[in-house]
């Protein structure tokens, strides 16, 4: 395989009459890929139900004919505000109970079935425009799960979810018990709606009960995951990828050999200048 380079490019942040120009400077640069779209959901859908693709049908053909191949990010990282009045409870919460509010990205909870539905319709609606189309190339899902610490949320939805997979893992609160340990402490529980998220406890929780959650989140994201490649499956023949993290901060809060098996590309992004202060800790700041 000739290795092949490619970068980054945002279309709805420039005007359009530089797109031909950018492009032309991509490939005469010797770049032969181009991802798009990931971050773009308020421009692909300003509003309930109102599409708008025009343009990324420009930016798309204007790529492509300068003899670029496109890489299609679903845009499902970043949900447009108006989201937030269809699912006011889809945010996640964090270990403090406090919910972790618009205005950046990855606003939303692995947990939360009314977002998943919303990732399916947005997918499915990108696939049947784009996934035949002669210059997208490749399709990404969403966009460096578990980033800014985002897997582990302790919202509502993640808390009914969580009670059920429990119910599905052990069949009875008895056994659960059994398995938790939990006559230490008198931690027993009688029903599963008893069995809230280990955190804001006095002490440190039951390590067992901790394990148990992680393994939930992470299965989470495999869910979420799926959902999007499944519905994009039957409408492309084109490689899905998704952009792992590496070792940052929550990045590795989910198993990513799972989230790997419904993928057809395992990529990693890479910022040669990017965090470089983390790349010093522990290290003699005179040298």
């Amino acid at each position: 395989m000739i290795p092949t380079t490619g970068v980054c490019y945002y279309p709805e942040h420039w005007p359009e009459d530089l797109w031909a120009e950018d492009a032309r400077r991509m490939a005469d640069a010797g770049l032969t890929w181009v991802r798009i779209g990931e971050f773009a959901w308020s421009r692909l859908e300003p509003g309930p139900g109102k599409l708008a693709f025009d343009w990324l049908d420009r930016a798309i053909d204007t790529l492509g004919h300068a003899g670029l191949k496109v890489v299609l990010g679903t845009p499902t990282a970043t949900p447009p505000r108006w989201m937030l009045d269809r699912h006011p409870d889809m945010l996640a919460v964090d270990a403090a109970g406090k919910p972790r509010k618009f205005g950046s990205r990855r606003h939303y909870c692995f947990s939360h079935q009314g977002y998943r539905d919303e990732c399916r319709r947005i997918a499915t609606l990108l696939g049947e425009r784009y996934g035949r189309h002669e210059h997208v190339h490749a399709w990404q899902i969403d966009n460096e799960y578990g980033c800014h610490d985002t897997t582990l949320s302790y919202s509502d939805a993640a808390a009914r979810g969580f009670r059920d997979w429990l119910a599905r893992k052990y069949q009875s609160p008895d056994a659960l018990n059994r398995a938790w340990g939990n006559v230490f402490w008198s931690m027993d529980y009688a029903d599963w709606d008893e069995i809230d998220l280990p955190h804001l406890t006095v002490t440190e929780p039951n390590p067992a009960h901790v394990l148990d959650f992680r393994r939930y989140s992470s299965d989470q994201v495999v869910a979420f995951n799926r959902v999007q490649t499944d519905a994009l499956r039957p409408l492309t023949d084109r490689p899905l990828i998704h952009n792992y993290m590496g070792l940052t901060r929550g990045a590795t809060d989910f198993d990513h050999f799972d989230v790997g098996a419904d993928v057809d590309i395992a990529s990693w992004d890479s910022y040669p200048l990017g965090f470089l202060m983390d790349r010093v800790d522990g290290a003699d700041a005179d040298h």
